[in-house]
């Protein structure tokens, strides 16, 4: 068993020496050091047997088998007092090393009941991360030993893509459903129809459908009819080269697209589409073709988990091939990639018109926050001139990107990481009620 002292034990032991050292000199003072030093002994012998022999702490860490990236994850720490009397207790968990928390702990005065402690984790990586013990170091009022309780042993926490988030814009999904309930009001564009066939007007018909130039060249009344939208694939490509791992806010490029792909296949599939999945670099990686049974999102998200970069210079010709070759059906692909200049746009260009020439693609690619607030800073010095220089280059070359893709007639979503997921969402719905699948 290992014993701990506090400050207290070393102050009172220095007063100690000090006063039988003064004591040499001045008789009275000997003699006071002495009934100290006694009154001593038995508060240390009074301190150990009340930490060590009058009770326990249980201690017991709550937290979900997976954490969510790039979400806050609530860790719980629940106490159990067993001692007769009040103990303060500083609680240190060993936190997982990808958090990097050097002096991480919590001080609690427990008397004999539970209590709970809690606290926040955001990782920015996924993977497995290991927790350690929970220690409580206990020490009562006397204050000059502690103990030193393990508890909660040590565990394993796999950090998916954000699901949170996921949860969180299923409530864009089902936003259809609570204006039939009445509960809110959205204006909507376009409709949730395909057009069918054209048919004789009958009573109860909807008048705004009535085709004029059916009518007029029948000579009575004839109206459009439609059927319900026929499930639509989307796909998210995700690019896995080296430019996407530039980070922002502690997670890189790569792990944005990776929430955002789980976030719109979810929705998607609470639109009644199918999602599905294609992750590439210098040639294609991972593929889950476009469906909505039950367990494709779980099929998705364990894909997603296990994404990652060798360094490579993306290929966009091994996705065109791909495409030709496994997706039949004319899908919107959302491509997650990140162009840095024009030139590189221009090696691309030609694979991403054929994509688009077969399917509806939508190039997502970053804006650079960073020199958004390299910017808005005033020049002091000429190498802040210079930075300043390179920056507006750099966002000039972002926006030629954006007319060229235009020139080239393929959609495309110049976004900032934070805002990724919820621009990802408005064009999918905007494509959605502009039926331009």
């Amino acid at each position: 068993m290992k014993v701990f002292v506090t400050n207290r034990f070393y102050a009172v032991l220095v007063g100690l020496i000090a006063a039988f050292i003064i004591g040499q000199f001045v008789s009275l003072i000997f003699l006071i050091a002495k009934v100290a030093a006694g009154a001593t002994a038995v508060a240390l012998l009074m301190d150990a047997y009340m930490l060590w022999m009058r009770g326990s702490i249980d201690i017991r860490r709550v937290c979900n088998e997976r954490f969510s990236n790039g979400d806050e994850n609530e860790v719980l720490i629940e106490l159990q007092s067993h001692y007769d009397m009040a103990v303060f207790v500083e609680i240190r968990d060993e936190a997982p090393v990808q958090f990097q928390l050097r002096d991480f702990k919590f001080g609690i005065e427990l008397e004999k009941e539970a209590n709970t402690l809690n606290y926040q984790l955001r990782p920015t990586e996924r993977g497995v991360y290991q927790f350690g013990y929970t220690n409580a170091l206990v020490t009562t009022s006397i204050g000059f030993f502690i103990r030193k309780i393990k508890g909660a042993a040590p565990e394993e926490v796999k950090v998916y893509p954000s699901f949170i988030k996921m949860h969180q814009y299923e409530l864009m999904a089902i936003s259809q459903n609570l204006t039939m309930q009445g509960q809110k009001l959205i204006r909507r564009v376009g409709n949730s129809k395909e057009f069918d066939t054209i048919k004789d007007y009958v009573m109860g018909d909807d008048p705004r459908n009535i085709n004029w130039s059916a009518t007029a060249r029948r000579g009575h009344l004839m109206t459009n009819h439609y059927i319900d939208e026929r499930s639509q694939n989307i796909y998210c490509l995700i690019d896995k080269s080296r430019s996407m791992r530039m980070p922002f806010e502690g997670m890189t490029l790569l792990d944005y697209s990776i929430n955002a792909s789980l976030v719109i296949s979810d929705i998607a599939m609470k639109k009644g589409d199918q999602a599905g999945l294609i992750t590439f670099e210098h040639k294609i990686d991972t593929t889950i073709k476009a469906n909505h049974r039950g367990a494709q999102i779980y099929q998705i998200m364990e894909a997603l988990y296990h994404q990652k970069t060798s360094f490579n210079e993306v290929d966009i010709a091994s996705v065109y091939t791909h495409a030709v070759k496994n997706v039949n059906q004319r899908s919107l692909m959302l491509m997650f990639t990140n162009f840095e200049s024009i030139h590189s746009l221009n090696r691309q260009l030609p694979y991403l018109k054929l994509i688009n020439r077969k399917h509806l693609l939508i190039v997502v690619y970053f804006r650079n926050t960073e020199v958004d607030k390299l910017l808005m800073d005033k020049a002091n010095s000429t190498r802040e001139i210079y930075d300043q220089a390179i920056g507006r280059q750099m966002l000039e070359e972002k926006l030629l990107i954006r007319d060229e893709l235009s020139r080239a007639g393929i959609l495309s979503l110049y976004t900032t990481p934070q805002n990724l997921n919820v621009d990802v969402i408005n064009k999918y719905i905007e494509v959605k009620a502009k039926r331009m699948l």
